[in-house]
């Protein structure tokens, strides 16, 4: 049934890849704070940089906890699931870092994912993920769907906004800044995008 890999190659580097949509998964440390549960879409916002290491674009929305919580912490999961063809399900549990506009690596970071235009999303950060276990299981009971294509309506949302109104929205918003259980969230005033 569940098998447990050492690097994210091959078969399964494949599988994650091909996927439209995945799932990350973020806690604070504090016992009843808020576990954070997101969807991910997007064609061309996930990459594998390398055998332990993958990273997603991370857009404008309406909080950022995943962003709090790897700030406090770290911890983050990834999981894909086979909507269509044999069942499956990969998770990734690792060590997720912000990389944030203002960064220098944010550059090179961002050159990897060619396949999609971020000034259409209102881009915030880079999430990076080291891998410290990688797992598969059966995925069973997972429901056949069918994927038709990615909503435009992010993009259309986002598009009209520029660093400075970009960063006004953020700051409007209650959970951005900070998150629902009070932690630092993203870093306000947003800095300019360098690329």
């Amino acid at each position: 049934m569940g098998k447990t890999y050492e690097r994210i190659d091959g078969r399964l580097r494949t599988f994650i890849e091909e996927q439209p949509l995945f799932f990350t998964a973020t806690a604070p440390l504090t016992g009843d704070g808020t576990v954070n549960l997101s969807p991910k879409g997007l064609r061309g916002s996930f990459v594998v940089l390398d055998e332990l290491t993958v990273a997603y674009l991370d857009f404008a929305g309406s909080t950022a906890e995943t962003i709090a919580h790897l700030r406090e912490n770290g911890r983050i999961t990834l999981m894909w699931c086979a909507f269509q063809g044999p069942p499956n399900i990969v998770r990734v549990h690792g060590h997720g870092e912000a990389v944030l506009r203002d960064d220098p690596r944010f550059g090179e970071l961002l050159a990897r994912f060619p396949d999609i235009d971020p000034s259409l999303h209102g881009l915030r950060a880079i999430i990076v993920v080291t891998a410290r276990t990688v797992r598969d299981s059966c995925g069973y009971a997972v429901p056949f769907m069918t994927y038709d294509e990615d909503r435009d309506l992010h993009g259309r949302r986002f598009a009209r906004e520029d660093d400075a109104s970009l960063s006004a929205y953020f700051e409007k918003k209650e959970h951005i800044a900070t998150s629902l259980d009070g932690l630092p969230g993203l870093p306000l005033p947003l800095p300019p995008s360098t690329v």
